[in-house]
C-alpha cells in the first residue's frame, strides 16, 4: 500500500497536463505515487502520458463519467492510506503536500483537508473554486474563506490559520481512503459541481473533521471544462445543490429551506433573463428544478441513511445567515465581515 497517491481525473485535458503535470512529479514524487484516470479522452491524452511519463500509473476508463464517478471507479483501484483529488488544472508548489500529510498524520479526527487555493492569473488573490476553504448559508449556498459570490479578495495572509470549514473543495483535496469509502465517495449521479461539498456535508454529519492547511498552496486555473458561463454549469450547480440539500438538511429544516430555495431560484432565473439576456441560464435552472423533482424520489434512501448518521456533527453544518442578504444588503464582500458564529 502507498501512503499517498495523487490521482488527477483527466477528460481530453492533454494541454493542461502538458503545463502542470511536470510541477506535480517534480514536487511530488518524493512523497506520493501519481495517477491520472483518464475518462475516454479522445485528445490522445492517454498516448502522451505513456511516451513522456511512464512513471504515472494510468488508469484508463471506458467512458466519461464525470468528476464524481469517475473518480469513485478510479479510486477503487488505488491502494493508498491518503488520496489527493487533484485537478488537471492545478499548478503545485514546493512543499505543498508536507503539511497536508504531517498534519492528517497528527490529527486522526480529520478526514479531509485542502490547501490554500490560488489563482494562476493572479497568484496574489485566491481562486475562486475554494480559496482558504468552504461553507453553506442557511439555504445552501457555498461561499469560502477568501471568495463570496464573484468576489474574490487578495491574499495578505488573513486566512492563514488552519481552520476547521464545512467543505474542501475538489479541485485539490485530500482524503483519508477509509473515509473516502466509509461514506460512500462522490455522490456518481451528481456527474459534476458539488460533489465534494455533499461529501463533505456527510462526512460532517458522521462527525468527522474538514479542515484548511494554509500553510500549503497551490494555483489553479479554474473553469477549464465548463466556463462559468455555460448553462450546462447553470443547470449542474441548482440541480445538484437542491439534490444536496434534500439528502443533508436535518428534518427540522427541510421544508423551509426548501420553501425559500424555490422562491429565490426562480427569483435567479428572471433575474439572469431580465437583468442579464442570458436566455441558456434562465433555461437551465427551469430545467434544473424540473429534473430534481423527477430524480428526488432516487434520493429517499440516502436521505433516510444520512439522516441516521446524526448526533456526532463535529460544527455548525450551515450558517444561520443569508449570504444573500448580507452581500446584496448589507454589503460584505469578504468573509471577516459576515456575522461572527460560536
Amino acid at each position: 500500500m502507498d501512503k499517498v497517491a495523487i490521482v488527477i481525473l483527466n477528460w481530453n485535458g492533454k494541454q493542461m497536463m502538458e503545463q502542470y503535470l511536470p510541477n506535480v512529479l517534480l514536487f511530488s514524487r518524493e512523497h506520493a505515487v501519481v495517477y491520472v484516470a483518464d475518462n475516454a479522452s479522445t485528445d490522445g491524452s492517454v498516448g502522451w502520458l505513456r511516451s513522456n511519463y511512464p512513471e504515472v500509473r494510468i488508469i484508463e476508463l471506458e467512458k466519461n463519467w464525470g468528476f464524481a464517478e469517475g473518480y469513485n471507479l478510479a479510486l477503487r483501484q488505488v491502494d493508498a492510506t491518503y488520496y489527493v483529488l487533484l485537478n488537471s488544472d492545478v499548478e503545485v508548489t514546493h512543499h505543498w503536500l508536507v503539511p497536508l500529510i504531517e498534519y492528517m498524520d497528527c490529527h486522526p479526527e480529520v478526514a479531509a483537508c485542502q490547501p490554500k487555493l490560488l489563482s494562476v492569473f493572479r497568484k496574489d488573490s485566491f481562486e475562486y473554486a475554494g480559496a482558504c476553504g468552504g461553507f453553506l448559508d442557511r439555504d445552501g449556498y457555498p461561499f469560502c474563506r477568501g471568495r463570496i459570490f464573484d468576489t474574490v479578495e487578495e491574499d495578505n495572509g488573513q486566512y492563514d490559520d488552519t481552520f476547521q470549514v464545512l467543505w474542501a473543495t475538489g479541485a485539490c483535496l485530500m482524503i483519508r481512503a477509509a473515509d473516502y469509502h466509509g461514506i460512500g465517495g462522490l455522490d456518481g449521479r451528481f456527474f459534476a459541481h458539488n460533489e465534494e461539498i455533499d461529501m463533505c456535508w456527510r462526512l460532517n454529519i458522521k462527525g468527522r473533521k474538514v479542515v484548511c492547511i494554509p500553510d500549503s498552496s497551490v494555483y489553479h486555473v479554474g473553469g477549464g471544462t465548463l466556463p462559468k458561463d455555460n448553462p450546462m454549469k447553470t443547470y449542474l450547480n441548482f440541480r445538484n445543490n437542491l439534490t444536496m440539500l434534500y439528502k443533508n438538511l436535518p428534518e427540522k429544516d427541510l421544508k423551509r429551506v426548501m420553501l425559500r430555495r424555490w422562491f429565490l431560484d426562480y427569483l435567479a432565473a428572471f433575474q439572469t433573463l431580465i437583468l442579464n439576456r442570458h436566455w441558456g441560464d434562465f433555461k437551465a435552472i427551469f430545467r434544473a428544478r424540473r429534473d430534481f423533482r423527477r430524480w428526488l424520489p432516487d434520493f429517499n434512501t440516502d436521505r433516510e441513511r444520512i439522516q441516521a448518521m446524526r448526533g456526532g456533527a463535529t460544527m455548525q453544518e450551515r450558517m444561520p445567515y443569508s449570504i444573500l442578504w448580507q452581500y446584496h444588503a448589507k454589503r460584505a464582500r469578504r468573509y471577516s465581515q459576515l456575522p461572527k458564529t460560536e
